[in-house]
């Protein structure tokens, strides 16, 4: 049966589509030359790494790839996830724990399929944080079940407010979708808080989905991840995965190389979903990703060169009423007080490309959390950056 038009008008407010048709009515000044600040694609340059290692594994293009990944590839990962959040070196088994991803995009709107609620069935929530990245919004309706988006505002600390969730709805619950560093707001839940989350999942059986693809881009300490504060609450990873890509990590989202990592028999009915047709990473990638994984120097640099522009941000923008500098990710979340006004004036007088906030919520626009910010991604050179943050503090100082 197709899909019924409903369906497709729901999803069809994806963020930049809407944004394309709004600014469409204005045009840019013609002596600027336009910066696109909207998008959240890296633009650093991959590691040199990445390029070697596919041209030392050519010999393989001719060999499909396992469904679950090649054993060094998860070997590699379950070793980083270990270094990374300071786990006992035998706690991430690769054959049990853990699967390789096609990036993480199809992974987050798959792994809504596993808790796809049977008839009759009373758990058919998905919460999810308002705002957010719309992947989360478009599983739930695919898969069958009820979206709930969870305001994340400045008094909420930009994340869900996890004790405001009454039992009723914790009971009516099969999946809760968090993002940390969150997307767009750059804040970090701590170990209290993923703790608090992972015990509301046990105890009303429901699954935990930890995005963590922005994990390694932070401006103080290294965020806590999931795996870490479960293994430290029962010394196991029951109803919770976490997701992590190399896509933000080693500015390399054309790679489309990650993995899912936690409940291990959550991760064997995945890789029986997965292996009916969902992508699977190509050897000479593969080996390329498991290599990345595997070295640190180039997430150092990547790192250090966004907390460079955020410094840059600070001290142009940091006089603005409005401005916020996030504990992690790569966006700036930016209270102007009509986000969608600002956005269009902004292309329309300096040429630059910024998200409303508003579009980044499902519900009604005038009560989305996000309605006064603007979302402004800091992907570019420096040069550029400084660049689009001097035209951004033109217009709105």
């Amino acid at each position: 049966m197709i899909a019924s038009p409903t369906f497709l008008e729901r999803l069809s407010a994806f963020p930049f589509r809407r944004l394309a048709a709004r600014l469409a009515q204005v045009a840019p000044p013609p002596h600027l030359t336009p910066i696109d600040l909207a998008l959240g694609e890296p633009r650093h340059a991959p590691p040199a790494l990445l390029a070697e290692t596919v041209a030392a594994h050519a010999h393989e293009w001719n060999r499909y790839p396992p469904p679950a990944g090649t054993s060094a590839y998860r070997e590699a990962c379950a070793e980083w996830l270990c270094r990374r959040y300071r786990l006992p070196a035998d706690a991430i088994d690769p054959e049990r724990h853990l699967l390789a991803l096609a990036g993480t995009k199809e992974g987050l709107f798959l792994v809504a399929a596993l808790v796809k609620p049977d008839a009759g069935s009373p758990k058919r929530l998905a919460l999810m944080p308002d705002p957010l990245y719309g992947v989360y919004y478009g599983a739930a309706l695919a898969w069958g079940l009820e979206p709930r988006p969870l305001p994340a505002t400045r008094t909420t600390g930009f994340l869900p407010d996890l004790e405001a969730l009454d039992a009723a709805t914790l009971d009516r619950t099969a999946l809760f979708y968090l993002c940390s560093p969150s997307n767009p707001e750059g804040a970090v839940a701590d170990r209290t808080y993923l703790a608090r989350a992972l015990e509301l999942a046990r105890r009303h059986d429901f699954l935990l989905v930890l995005d963590e693809c922005y994990a390694e881009i932070y401006h103080g300490e290294p965020p806590p991840g999931g795996l870490e504060v479960a293994w430290d609450m029962a010394g196991d990873f029951r109803n919770l995965l976490v997701f992590h890509s190399l896509s933000k990590r080693s500015s390399a989202p054309g790679l489309r190389a990650g993995f899912v990592a936690g409940d291990p028999d959550l991760r064997a009915r995945f890789l029986h979903l997965r292996s009916y047709g969902a992508p699977v990473v190509p050897l000479p990638l593969e080996a390329a990703a498991a290599a990345l994984w595997r070295d640190e120097a180039h997430v150092a640099a990547n790192r250090a060169r966004y907390r460079q522009k955020f410094d840059l941000a600070q001290e142009i923008l940091g006089d603005l009423a409005g401005f916020r500098r996030p504990a992690g990710g790569f966006f700036l979340w930016l209270d102007v007080g009509d986000g969608e006004r600002i956005a269009v004036e902004l292309w329309q007088r300096a040429a630059l490309r910024v998200l409303p906030g508003a579009y980044l919520s499902v519900g009604a626009e005038a009560a989305a959390p996000g309605r006064n910010y603007v979302r402004l991604a800091l992907v570019h050179d420096e040069a550029t950056t400084a660049e689009a943050l001097r035209r951004l503090a033109a217009v709105l100082g």
